[in-house]
């Protein structure tokens, strides 16, 4: 059973950092996506960043480029997303989720309904 578990949310000011981090667990997929994506109130869901996780190809929404990066740690079974110079509008719940067999991230890697696996999501603030 594939879970995937977020941390690293919290409150922070504008222009400052914040890292946070996805624990998967039972996924033992390599050829896929992993992303991360985001719903504020009121708003869709929205995708951020992701990455294939054998070429470690990247992809970004336009709206965090130059500020956020996603990584994945093979060994350790993390996806991370550095999170930099924040903006209120990036105020939103986030969510870590995964492609694997019967889903097919490769053509819209930013697309949520592409995505199989999903964790519980972690709140960021960024206050003014």
């Amino acid at each position: 059973q594939v879970q995937l578990v977020e941390s690293g949310g919290g409150s922070v000011q504008a222009g400052g950092s914040l890292r946070l981090s996805c624990a998967a667990s039972g996924y033992t997929y390599s050829n896929y996506f992993m992303g991360w994506f985001r719903q504020a109130p009121g708003k869709e869901r929205e995708g951020v960043a992701a990455i294939y996780l054998s070429g470690g190809a990247r992809h970004y929404a336009d709206s965090v480029k130059g500020r956020f990066t996603i990584s994945r740690d093979m060994a350790k079974k993390t996806l991370s997303l550095q999170m930099n110079s924040l903006k209120p509008e990036d105020t939103a719940t986030y969510y870590c989720a995964a492609d694997g067999p019967g889903s097919n991230a490769v053509a819209t890697p930013l697309r949520d309904s592409e995505y199989k696996y999903w964790g519980q999501g972690t709140q960021v603030t960024v206050s003014s």
